[in-house]
């Protein structure tokens, strides 16, 4: 059982808490803030549980001459990266106004913090945890900086490896105990091939008392829902009102019917999930009463006779007698009374019946 704690105020994630699910709107807004509000409306209405964003500082993230670096490709905002990475890019007071929006409508807002400085400005933000993001998960310093700050985190994986995992657990874990680990695979679209469900399993043994989650960039929503199957604690899927505006993670982003159709799915599989003890359910009744089968005389059987295995058959009776399972356990009873061939053995018919009727 994957240990729980509180990722958001009132709001508990690992063991048999429901799936946190995140819309990551990163930077599918286009830069547009009123666009943004409507994602994050949009992540509000199709039940989602949390609206994330990407927040960096771009000097502190990226060094001058990858800013500096043209960008030439049909998804830029810019004739350099520094000029597209900046279109894209919130101020901190555009971030206050989204969180305020998102406390109004009543959904969890946080971003990841893609450097240092995004942490410490998120931190002075007050958002309910910390998402770590893929490309930071081997940066060792960063994550014990991050760790320090004593919010939960929720630490991505895609591009490492268990190794890195496991380091990164020797980390966080001492300074700070309120996290997870997300499968992740770093591929946009990802294809089927390279998602590695089983490395959730992989995770679920290995680090047994945080929660395990998916991250997914692929299209669709099955391989999403089988996650949670799986046992995935939190979901986080990008998210996009149109899937042909420019921008790389798009194609690789969920539409908003999807995103119903998402959480939908996880709501019914973790219903479906339901207790690991199997018994006959009060819902079967109608069906055992109607096609349940008895133990049946296959012969007539005169009083006082011992049962044998020859003498005995299983049918759909009526009425009802010992199940199927039973007809072991009566061979070499005694008989209190004559019995039909075809009939069905009840416990009246028997001297010590050894095993009772399926209830």
């Amino acid at each position: 059982m994957s240990a729980e704690f509180e990722l958001c105020p009132g709001r508990r994630v690992g063991g048999e808490q429901p799936c946190f699910i995140i819309a990551e709107i990163g930077q599918n807004h286009q830069g547009d803030l009123a666009i943004a509000k409507r994602m994050i409306r949009m992540a509000k209405d199709c039940g989602a549980d949390c609206a994330k964003f990407q927040k960096s500082e771009l000097e502190y993230k990226f060094n001058k001459k990858a800013l500096e670096r043209p960008y030439t490709s049909k998804h830029s905002w810019g004739k350099t990266y520094g000029e597209h990475k900046r279109h894209l890019e919130f101020s901190h007071e555009q971030y206050r106004e989204l969180k305020k929006y998102a406390e109004e409508i009543g959904i969890f807002f946080t971003a990841s913090g893609m450097d240092e400085m995004a942490v410490e400005f998120l931190h002075e933000l007050d958002v309910p945890f910390f998402k770590v993001g893929s490309g930071d998960t081997n940066n060792f310093p960063y994550l014990e900086k991050t760790a320090k700050k004593g919010r939960p985190m929720v630490i991505s994986s895609g591009m490492q490896s268990m190794n890195t995992m496991r380091q990164v657990y020797q980390i966080v874990k001492p300074i700070n105990p309120n996290f997870c680990f997300l499968q992740c695979t770093s591929a946009y679209p990802l294809q089927p091939e390279d998602v590695n469900l089983r490395v959730i399993s992989a995770y679920q043994s290995a680090f047994p008392d945080i929660p395990i989650g998916y991250s997914g960039h692929e299209t669709g929503i099955a391989i999403s829902v089988a996650a949670v199957a799986m046992g995935a604690k939190i979901v986080e899927r990008h998210v996009t009102l149109d899937k042909t505006w420019k921008g790389s993670d798009h194609q690789a982003s969920l539409e908003p019917n999807e995103l119903v159709e998402l959480v939908k799915a996880i709501r019914t599989v973790e219903k479906a999930l339901g207790s690991p003890v199997k018994q006959l359910l009060p819902c079967e009744m109608a069906c055992n009463e109607k096609l349940g089968k008895s133990v049946v005389a296959k012969v007539a059987i005169p009083e006082g006779a011992v049962l044998t295995f020859d003498m005995l058959t299983v049918k759909v009776g009526e009425p009802k007698g010992f199940p199927p399972e039973a007809i072991f356990d009566l061979v070499g009873q005694k008989v209190k009374k004559n019995i039909e061939e075809d009939e069905t053995i009840t416990e009246q018919a028997v001297e010590n019946p050894v095993k009772k009727m399926k209830c």
